[in-house]
């Protein structure tokens, strides 16, 4: 598996593997394909990460840039996303991994995120005290230090969230 940053032509792509892999999501919205591409249109991706096997795209990362307690400067990662034939085999791991790399290299004091603790806790995430997203209940809204401590308060989405 190769980790690497997406390309102009990976687009439609990107957007096909977002799709399938929230069709059976329980907490899919619908519309994740189409938040990347306005997180991309509004140029508000810091990163956006593909995994390929043999040159197939099976799996993506992204982030934008978030506040946390009226603070700026820190990443949100959203979505993840892995093909479903390859979930469980360490794909979104892998990702991840090279995600919090990369923002701990650029100097991010910290991440946040929207998902399942039980998940996202291998990867050092935890929900805080303070720490909040409006509409999501709090035991989902996780954060966790990368140069910094865990930041912890409300947290402040770019537009393309709620576009």
């Amino acid at each position: 598996m190769q980790i690497r940053d997406e390309t102009t032509g990976d687009h439609g792509a990107i957007a096909a593997l977002i799709t399938l892999a929230f069709r059976e999501a329980p907490h899919r919205d619908g519309n994740e394909a189409a938040l990347v591409g306005r997180l991309r249109d509004s140029d508000a991706l810091i990163l956006s990460l593909v995994a390929e096997v043999a040159g197939q795209i099976i799996g993506h990362i992204a982030a934008s840039p978030c506040g946390i307690g009226g603070q700026s400067g820190f990443a949100l990662i959203a979505p993840v996303s892995v093909l479903p034939g390859f979930q469980g085999k360490r794909v979104g791991s892998g990702l991840m991994e090279a995600a919090l790399g990369r923002l701990r290299d650029a100097g991010y004091p910290g991440a946040a995120l929207v998902g399942d603790p039980g998940y996202y806790g291998r990867f050092g995430f935890a929900s805080r005290d303070g720490l909040g997203c409006a509409g999501i209940p709090p035991d989902y809204v996780l954060s966790r230090g990368l140069t910094g401590s865990a930041p912890a308060g409300l947290l402040g989405l770019h537009p393309a969230f709620t576009a």
